[in-house]
């Protein structure tokens, strides 16, 4: 009975967890018994492992399918709360945690959803429309499984330290095998920035990976602030833009071919310095300034005497200070550009989807195209991360790593 006796406030602190309001308490349970589930086995006081595989049994499996709903009411409360452009209708397509980089595969009837974390999603929709969406986490060995793109047949996995890429000829959707090659193995280990972004060429036969520089403003070496290109069957990698800061977006002008990427501008010089950026690359090896430049024109203070190098090529459009614009697709002629939102702005900004118009091929202005995610007491209900196209009626599919959500905006509703 001692033993039990000790056990009761251990079981009333996991009750409360229960107990707790929405999916949050839940996912801290089972973040708890896992926790205490390793230690106690490890003890060899079985009695008490016993108890907690009980607790676990008995208390969080049912808690599955309530999970899910809970998580499926309070995004429908979010969507709820956003705004969207004119002639289009809003959606949850899927609840995807920390969803960040999209690779749609028509062919596959789902997407690919990459993570700041180790794990790699596959959502399927049988019914091409995102009602009966399911996810499930095809992969977790990867130390970020952030830069995702596909080609029939093969999927390419921009990791941390590597690139690599699988055959889908025996994919099921439940379960990814090991990599049919490693494409190259020598990106940075690094954490800071270490997150990839990738994206396919048009003709699908060069891969473009974003190596962000591993530090706020300093001097780079290597591969470190470039964008570089590599055979989608792996090679030695060549540096195609240089003199970045953190670029987290890539994609390609559908007419014309050319490469388009955002930026990240340096922290620390206050709320509203440096602008941050929308780069147009029209031919391979021009430099973009950092880290003499902290973002668009503003001179780092640290190499501020200093000579630039290089030419510099300036962004061709720029967004406030610490917007933090990632993701982009070209859509009708103008950009959509995913502003993830500043973390250390005094007064929060960003936090929306912004359609860039542009005129005569060139960036002239931004107007929102999906937004409501900071409320006005500060308050942050989502983060978009990514953007991409979806089916053949012109959806568009926005990641959301703070919300945990894929979002769908479905014209002519």
């Amino acid at each position: 009975m001692p033993k039990v006796r000790k056990l009761r406030p251990l079981f009333a602190f996991l009750f409360a967890l229960f107990r707790a309001p929405g999916a949050g308490g839940r996912f801290l349970l089972l973040s708890v018994l896992r926790g205490c589930f390793a230690p106690i086995q490890k003890s060899g006081h079985r009695l008490y492992a016993g108890l907690v595989v009980l607790t676990l049994v008995t208390v969080v499996a049912p808690l599955t399918p309530s999970f899910a709903a809970d998580k499926s009411a309070m995004l429908e409360k979010t969507r709820s709360q956003l705004n969207v452009a004119d002639g289009f209708a809003l959606s949850v397509f899927a609840a995807v945690p920390n969803a960040r980089s999209i690779a749609v595969a028509p062919e596959l009837g789902g997407i690919f959803v990459g993570t700041r974390e180790s794990s790699l999603y596959f959502v399927t929709d049988p019914g091409a429309d995102g009602t009966k969406a399911t996810v499930t986490r095809i992969s977790s060995d990867f130390t970020s499984a952030n830069g995702v793109a596909y080609k029939p047949g093969t999927l390419f996995v921009a990791d941390q330290d590597r690139v690599v890429s699988f055959d889908l000829s025996g994919f099921d959707g439940k379960k990814l095998a090991a990599p049919a090659a490693v494409l190259f193995d020598g990106l940075p280990d690094k954490s800071h920035h270490g997150w990839r972004y990738l994206a396919l060429s048009p003709d699908g036969e060069t891969l473009f990976v974003a190596v962000g520089a591993p530090c706020n403003i300093c001097k780079v070496s290597g591969l470190e602030g470039t964008i570089i290109t590599l055979p989608v069957t792996g090679g030695t990698p060549q540096i195609y833009a240089s003199g970045l800061r953190n670029s987290v977006g890539l994609t390609f002008d559908p007419d014309r071919g050319d490469l388009w990427f955002t930026d990240n501008g340096g922290d620390g010089l206050g709320d509203d310095v440096p602008r941050e950026e929308l780069n147009h690359a029209t031919r391979a090896g021009d430099f973009y300034g950092y880290p003499w430049f902290a973002g668009n024109k503003t001179r780092a203070p640290d190499f501020k005497n200093e000579a630039v190098p290089h030419e510099v090529t300036f962004p061709a459009f720029t967004f406030n200070a610490h917007n933090a614009p990632l993701g982009i697709h070209f859509y009708k002629g103008d950009a959509l550009v995913a502003l993830h939102g500043s973390w250390n702005r005094t007064v929060p900004d960003g936090y929306k989807v912004v359609r860039v118009k542009f005129t005569d091929g060139k960036p002239v202005s931004a107007s929102p195209f999906l937004s409501g995610f900071l409320l006005a007491n500060g308050a942050v209900l989502g983060r978009p991360v990514d953007i991409k196209p979806y089916g053949d009626d012109g959806s568009i599919l926005v990641s959301d790593d703070h919300a945990g959500a894929i979002w769908r905006l479905t014209p002519g509703s």
